[in-house]
């Protein structure tokens, strides 16, 4: 992607985090939900190029898809489905592209939920060995004339049992749903987005007034520095914070007690 479907989807992760760093949201929900959209704006070419149609007003398009997925999907899918369709997109095929990779997301969100993203990460991997050293195996599950059912059958007999669920599903929608790629690129994309995903850090940011934008990049890139992983901020507001900024990363704090460590970041922030 480039241009605008670059920024459409970058903003679209970050909505996707902000919803799933909250526990009460059902990954695994959100990532059915994600990839019926998927499978319905696939089938529906017009009705993806009226909702990235740049003529159209964003609020317009966001009440559309509203009105068709209303009662078809939760109010959360809903509201995500409304942010990106109130984006602008380079091409219509990208909207679809980047729900898609939402939905996995979602799932290996679950996965990093239970502690399993590093099984899974392996078992993607594993499995994408398997499939090129055994030309059988890859002409069935690439087969255009078995159904959907059949395919779905053949990695249940593979993986039912023998790997975590968010692997099984994933597979499965990727070998059921390929979307024109091959599988070994979709495997590979895959295998990358539950990299990313495991290398993922969350810090939770208190300050005694809001952070401007700039200062949240700043803070995010010195905590990405500091740790040697990216870092996701989730941000929270409390005048009484003692030395105008906390921070907490898993079960480390940074504040007054150790602020030597963000000395510079202060004094970053400041100017």
């Amino acid at each position: 992607m480039n241009g605008a479907s670059r920024e459409a989807l970058a903003a679209a992760r970050e909505r996707l985090d902000a919803l799933t760093d909250n526990t009460s949201v059902d990954a695994t929900l959100l990532a059915d939900e994600l990839a019926a959209v998927t499978a319905l704006l696939d089938r529906e070419v017009s009705l993806r190029r009226v909702l990235t149609d740049p003529a159209q007003a964003g609020e317009a398009k966001a009440e559309l898809a509203g009105r068709l997925l209303g009662g078809q999907v939760g109010g959360t899918t809903a509201d995500l489905v409304a942010g990106l369709v109130r984006s602008r997109w380079s091409r219509s095929r990208d909207l679809v592209d980047s729900i898609e990779e939402l939905a996995d997301t979602a799932d290996l969100t679950a996965a990093q939920r239970a502690g399993t993203l590093d099984e899974v990460e392996d078992e993607l991997f594993r499995f994408g060995r398997i499939v090129s050293s055994n030309t059988g195996l890859r002409a069935a599950l690439t087969d255009r004339g078995a159904t959907t059912a059949a395919k779905s059958e053949l990695l249940r007999s593979l993986l039912g049992g023998r790997a975590k669920a968010t692997t099984e599903r994933l597979v499965t929608r990727l070998v059921t749903a390929p979307r024109g790629r091959s599988l070994e690129s979709g495997l590979e994309s895959l295998s990358k987005l539950a990299a990313e995903r495991r290398s993922r850090m969350v810090a939770v940011v208190t300050s005694a007034v809001p952070l401007s934008d700039p200062q949240k990049q700043r803070l995010g890139a010195a905590l990405a520095k500091l740790y040697g992983r990216q870092m996701h901020l989730n941000l929270d507001v409390d005048p009484e914070v003692l030395g105008g900024i906390r921070v907490q990363v898993g079960d480390e704090v940074i504040n007054g007690s150790i602020a030597d460590r963000l000395e510079d970041v202060g004094r970053r922030m400041a100017s």
